[in-house]
């Protein structure tokens, strides 16, 4: 599947390593790569959803939001831009990193 990058903070960590919008741990940071490597290496969402490390759960009260695991705080927030009406494959929007429990 396609990943796009729909937030500029977190399309500058891919391309730099680093942020000065967000303040991560550096596991956190690896693991957000590790994570945008599966996520460009699926085929589909049956591809994510074989991966029970991601987590991978629709956010409730959401059209198309969903969101990945990168630790047990951090969550990778998406969307996904369906291209069939089976919804499989689609475009996947990387929108933000946000903390899990909100603290």
């Amino acid at each position: 599947m396609e990943v796009i990058f729909n937030s500029k903070k977190i399309e500058d960590l891919y391309v730099t390593g680093k942020s000065t919008k967000l303040k991560l741990d550096k596991k956190v940071v690896y693991s957000f790569f590790e994570v945008v490597a599966i996520l460009e290496a699926a085929i589909n969402i049956y591809d994510l959803w074989k991966q029970p490390s991601l987590n991978f759960e629709k956010l409730i009260n959401t059209e198309n939001r969903y969101s990945v695991r990168l630790d047990r705080k951090w969550r990778l927030e998406l969307t996904i831009d369906w291209q069939d009406e089976k919804m499989i494959v689609g475009i996947i929007g990387i929108e933000d990193i946000t903390n899990h429990y909100g603290g």
